[in-house]
């Protein structure tokens, strides 16, 4: 199996909803573009990745969001070395209808008491909704390594949640551990390294703004 030396993940520069929520009444949130900082953000990391990648090849799967793909394309990457793939099951979590401003604040609000993993926005997705499509995907990322010819590194262009998401499965972090952590920064990396063992390890965490606090498994 030629398991890849690396598994970047990178989340989408900074977007109009970003800046501006008020841009969900008007544009759905896969049409949303980036911001002058956000193509700004997306081509600091590029300069990073370039540096990293060198030579050897990509094998980039990204979310089929606007964001995410203008995010891609400000990374410039070397085309004759990159293999690209849009990957839907690595999309934003769904938050459901969000003309309605207020009531999607509210909902947000809700999420926050209730917990980011289980809490289900109406008419869209929780955490776990996500974390079981990101589980899907990574079974086929597996069946890839299969290929004899497997590029050497793994790019995933994707979103915040997603990220922290596609890690809880990756090291079979507990929910509490996943609930502790904060999503990335706009244009910031992750790149999961394959050690001397074969195991991955992160190249640096992400922010905690809490202890986890698990429930007793004896109940």
């Amino acid at each position: 199996m030629a398991r890849p030396r690396r598994i970047v993940l990178v989340r989408h520069g900074e977007s109009e909803g970003n800046l501006d929520d008020s841009v969900y009444e008007r544009e759905p949130d896969h049409a949303l573009r980036l911001t002058p900082v956000g193509r700004a953000q997306a081509t600091e990391t590029g300069v990073r990745l370039r540096e990293l990648f060198g030579d050897e090849t990509v094998s980039a799967y990204l979310s089929p969001y606007r964001r995410t793909l203008q995010t891609f394309r400000e990374l410039r990457l070397d085309p004759a070395r990159v293999r690209v793939r849009e990957e839907p099951r690595l999309r934003e979590q769904d938050w459901g209808n969000w003309q309605d401003r207020d009531d999607v604040r509210l909902q947000k609000a809700f999420r926050d008491a209730y917990g980011h993993f289980f809490y289900r926005f109406a008419q869209g997705e929780s955490g776990a909704d996500v974390y079981d499509r990101v589980g899907s995907f990574l079974e086929s990322l597996y069946r890839s390594f299969e290929a004899p010819d497997h590029p050497e590194n793994v790019l995933l262009v994707t979103h915040g949640l997603t990220m922290r998401l596609f890690c809880m499965r990756w090291f079979h972090w507990s929910v509490a551990e996943f609930e502790a952590l904060s999503n990335p920064g706009n244009g910031e990396y992750r790149a999961l390294l394959r050690g001397p063992d074969g195991r991955y390890r992160m190249d640096r965490p992400f922010e905690r703004w809490t202890t986890p606090e698990p429930y007793d498994l004896d109940g």
